[in-house]
């Protein structure tokens, strides 16, 4: 036969965000130091216990909240861990001790009045391989960069970014959006971009369906290709630009409405329209984000997309430039018509050598008369459908058979 026991009840209590919890009997409590303490309450008291904080979400981590990488086993637990460790630091090392005697070769090479450049630049590659390798295969290196603390003034970290936008998806899908709406080849017949380009907006509070609401402090990341509200785009976005290099180059920021989106009502077409124009931007790793002072030089006009028009394309091209550029700045009643590719040859920009693109979709809503009214100073105008051409024009009112 089996005896049964009777066991008092332990109390557990704890705390979700502000409340406790209260227990209506009296027995002995287990405090947070793991002792005991007996309860002093009347019998048929209810007694409050003490509660432990439960947290409802991991603490952020990112450059301005940084944590430190833990071991995820102590020291002895796994010794095949680690052995690891230990022949990654060694490997480390050696590399390391290459690397050295590697920039003395190069300094010296450099020193040289008839050095051979090509040769140069083998080893200036060797380097920069060499530099990666050397701490690449540390995990509190992978999980730094994989929890947004990368320190883009290392070859490693650079590295690891760039690989984690070209292999896990944003480049992918930028491309995909960019050939599925045309932009390739409406507005440049290729693209290759070397750059993480993103698209900050402001995020819509209420849209009640007559005109939309949008937040002035909450700003939201925009997927390419996604549709916009023109409440959302009366300010000029804020420009995050991850580059991959170390060293400062220029680009110039196009922001443009393509060839086959804006009408042409003198000549019953489209053309392109271009809404911003901002030359000589210097870009490093290690240049500040949000990219300042985009708006010195052709000023930001929001998008209007015109009532009885389909959507619009608005694209955001980044271009490397090669040396510094004198472009004139470009008026408002010169901003229709604007050829990208022309611009681009003028000036020496070239698509082959990397940059980086963005892109999103908008149509017209009610906040597009004020775009017309305050900005433009214009009437706003309607369109609606071609009219289809009547092929039997001809032959209406004559006989058919004679």
């Amino acid at each position: 036969m089996l005896a049964l026991r009777r066991v008092q009840p332990r109390a557990l209590g704890f705390t979700r965000r502000s409340t406790t919890k209260q227990v209506a009997f009296t027995s002995t409590a287990i405090d947070t130091d793991g002792s005991q303490s007996q309860s002093s309450a009347e019998p048929g008291a209810p007694q409050k216990y003490q509660s432990r904080a439960i947290r409802a979400r991991r603490p952020r981590i990112s450059l301005q909240h940084p944590r430190e990488w833990n071991r995820p086993l102590a020291f002895g637990v796994l010794p095949a861990f680690d052995e690891a460790l230990k022949i990654i630091k060694e490997d480390s090392i050696a590399l390391k001790d290459e690397i050295t005697a590697l920039e003395g070769t190069i300094a010296r090479e450099k020193e040289t009045p008839q050095s051979d450049q090509h040769a140069l630049r083998v080893l200036e590659d060797k380097l920069r391989i060499l530099e990666v390798q050397s701490e690449i295969n540390f995990p509190q290196v992978r999980w730094k960069c994989a929890n947004g603390m990368a320190d883009m003034s290392k070859a490693v970290d650079r590295h690891l970014l760039e690989q984690r936008w070209r292999k896990e998806g944003a480049l992918d899908l930028l491309m995909e959006r960019i050939h599925q709406m045309k932009i390739v080849p409406d507005v440049l017949p290729d693209l290759h971009p070397s750059l993480d380009l993103r698209v900050n907006f402001p995020k819509v509070k209420s849209n009640t369906g007559l005109q939309a609401t949008v937040s002035k402090t909450v700003y939201g990341r925009v997927e390419p290709g996604v549709f916009l509200l023109p409440e959302q785009t009366v300010e000029p976005p804020k420009i995050y630009a991850t580059v991959f290099h170390p060293e400062e180059r220029l680009y110039t920021l196009l922001m443009i409405d393509p060839v086959t989106d804006f009408p042409d009502e003198t000549n019953k077409t489209f053309q392109t329209y271009l809404h911003w124009l901002q030359p000589n931007i210097p870009l490093s790793s290690v240049s500040p984000s949000p990219v300042p002072n985009l708006n010195t030089h052709t000023a930001y006009i929001p998008p209007h997309p015109q009532r009885g028009t389909t959507y619009h394309r608005y694209t955001i091209l980044l271009l490397p430039q090669h040396s510094r550029l004198s472009i004139h700045m470009v008026a408002k009643d010169k901003r229709a018509g604007f050829d990208v590719r022309a611009f681009m040859e003028k000036h020496g920009l070239d698509k082959n050598v990397g940059g980086g693109a963005h892109m999103w979709r908008e149509i017209w809503s009610e906040g597009v008369p004020a775009v017309y009214k305050d900005i433009l100073k214009t009437t706003e105008p309607k369109f609606g459908r071609m009219p289809k051409a009547d092929r039997y024009e001809d032959f209406r009112g004559k006989k058919r058979y004679v």
